[in-house]
């Protein structure tokens, strides 16, 4: 019989020390694999696994790319990569972001899900957004166990509390009390929960096949859910809704995937960028009109001269408003 020996943790703000508390207290002969995505900068090297082994009793490494799994490892998910799980190896893909991240939580948590059912054990922890939530779903769905550090000890609660917004989960504890959990949880018998869907078990596969590199659009991305009238902040492509349970999100068809408040945010930044964009086309149109000017007055032109004046004046007028709107 199947046991539980597939641990996947998503952090991101207040983590590393997060994740520090919970791997010094998990014993050496720890039976499960451990794979972790911490939100870190993209282009920036990564001393977490560093960390955790000096904090902990288990080897903490990045994987590569078709690594096989090992019992009593933890596996993090190196800069701009994401970790994904397939039966027993692990893939280390740039496939598309989701909820603006590379490395996903959900893309971990997704993969996990469909790979292992059962046996996974999610852990969502301190963090801001809301990156695991759809992924902890799909734990859930699956026959997974879900668990969340309790929000109000968390230094940064969103993560957990989005989980807890649109997820049943089996346990809300505190940081202290995880290590131990997981512990009486690991090598526990599972059973095989019911058969998802068609529909379901597709769309799982489409969406975790995308975030390890598979080309979205040729595998039917765009046939995952409803078709919205609205357009992927990163790239500018069509978004379809996909429900899941009471979660709403959305995917474009080169594969970004988004939460609501995640692609709210990304519309309101792609809407300051194209007003800055804006503001330097205005300044540009000076900086040419006021060249005009000078090389007109130097030809004795002076009616092309007044021309150029007034249009830089313009400009001029319409790029503070501008400024004052963006600054307000």
């Amino acid at each position: 019989m199947n046991k539980r020996n597939i641990i996947v943790i998503g952090s991101s703000a207040g983590g590393v020390h997060a994740l520090q508390e919970i791997v010094a207290m998990l014993p050496a002969d720890f039976a499960a694999s451990i794979f972790i995505v911490q939100h870190v900068a993209a282009h920036a090297p990564s001393i977490l696994p560093h960390i955790l082994t000096l904090r902990g009793n288990l080897k903490a490494v990045h994987p590569a790319d078709e690594e096989e799994i090992r019992p009593g490892y933890i596996y993090v998910a190196p800069p701009n990569l994401h970790l994904l799980i397939e039966d027993n190896r692990m893939l280390v893909k740039k496939g598309p972001k989701e909820n603006r991240f590379r490395p996903s939580i959900d893309a971990l948590f997704r993969s996990a899900a469909y790979s292992h059912g059962p046996r996974v054990i999610g852990v969502v922890l301190t963090g801001l957004l809301d990156d695991g939530t759809a992924g902890m779903w799909s734990v859930k769905r699956q026959g997974g166990i879900g668990i969340v550090q309790r929000p109000d000890e968390a230094k940064y609660p969103a993560m957990p509390q989005s989980v807890l917004e649109y997820v049943e989960v089996d346990y809300i504890r505190p940081l202290s009390d995880i290590a131990a959990l997981l512990v009486s949880l690991v090598g526990e018998p599972v059973t095989e929960p019911a058969p998802l869907q068609p529909s379901e078990q597709e769309r799982m596969k489409i969406e975790v096949a995308t975030a390890a590199q598979s080309n979205a659009f040729e595998k039917g991305i765009l046939h995952l859910g409803e078709h919205s009238m609205l357009t992927c902040p990163e790239c500018n492509g069509a978004l379809v809704k996909i429900q899941e349970g009471t979660i709403e999100r959305y995917r474009c068809h080169t594969g970004h995937s988004f939460m609501p408040p995640t692609l709210l945010g990304g519309i309101y930044e792609s809407v300051e960028n194209n007003l800055w964009q804006a503001l330097q086309n205005l300044e540009e149109i000076i900086i040419l009109c006021e060249q005009q000017v000078s090389t007109s007055e130097r030809n004795g032109d002076q009616a092309a001269a007044a021309d150029f004046r007034a249009k830089a004046e313009d400009a001029q007028r319409r790029a503070q408003e501008l400024r004052k709107l963006i600054m307000d």
